[in-house]
């Protein structure tokens, strides 16, 4: 493999974790961002579950790119993703049947998350197993990342704690909009807004490096 490929590689790990970030970038699967962020462990579980489906699907969609179909592809995407969320719902339900009632539906609903579909069909499709299960990875993990954002964050200002860990003392009052569904708009705007800001400020400074 030459530099260049490695390069390129890279950059497909990389890009999903921070400059193509599928929520606070591409604002890609915004129903179960909103919906089970309220604490911190359900963020995380939807967020593992939500990779490892889409890096199982890139890997089995590129494998099979070129015995596919063109008139069928869709169907076929949305068969090997199904598979895979069916695999991750029976797993957590018998990790955690608490667990599996706080996400709920939501997990059946990675089925239809425009993301994996999105990376199936955009990439996935597209290029070799290497990058695609690059891809996925910084893909699934910059989803991850980004719903532990908002989930540590609205249980920390909505409860006092972390991962179910206090982290105030009695005194500490309680923002409980943030564990509302409100909660999840207020959080994710903020985090849209620091994110464009970030960018914002890095045209500028590229622009005035070129100047």
């Amino acid at each position: 493999m030459t530099a260049e490929q490695q390069t390129t590689g890279t950059d497909e790990f990389i890009k999903g974790l921070w400059s193509q970030n599928p929520v606070f970038v591409q604002v890609l699967g915004m129903c179960p961002v909103l919906a089970v962020t309220n604490t911190a462990m359900n963020a995380l579980a939807m967020g593992l579950a939500t990779a490892f489906v889409l890096l199982m699907s890139n890997i089995v969609v590129s494998s099979i790119r070129g015995f596919v179909p063109k008139q069928v592809r869709i169907v076929t995407f949305i068969l090997v993703i199904a598979s895979f969320v069916t695999i991750v719902d029976y797993v957590i339900q018998a990790v955690s049947l608490d667990l599996h009632k706080a996400l709920g539906a939501f997990i059946s609903l990675i089925v239809v998350n425009c993301l994996i579909l999105g990376r199936a069909e955009a990439f996935a499709s597209k290029n070799g197993l290497g990058r695609s299960i690059l891809d996925g990875l910084g893909m699934g993990i910059g989803f991850t990342f980004a719903l532990l954002c908002l989930g540590g964050a609205r249980e920390i200002l909505g409860s006092g704690s972390l991962f179910d860990l206090p982290l105030f003392g009695d005194s500490f009052q309680e923002w409980v909009i943030m564990v509302l569904p409100a909660g999840g708009f207020f959080t994710l705007a903020g985090w849209l807004l620091l994110f464009n800001w970030r960018a914002t400020r890095k045209t500028k400074s590229a622009g005035e490096v070129q100047a």
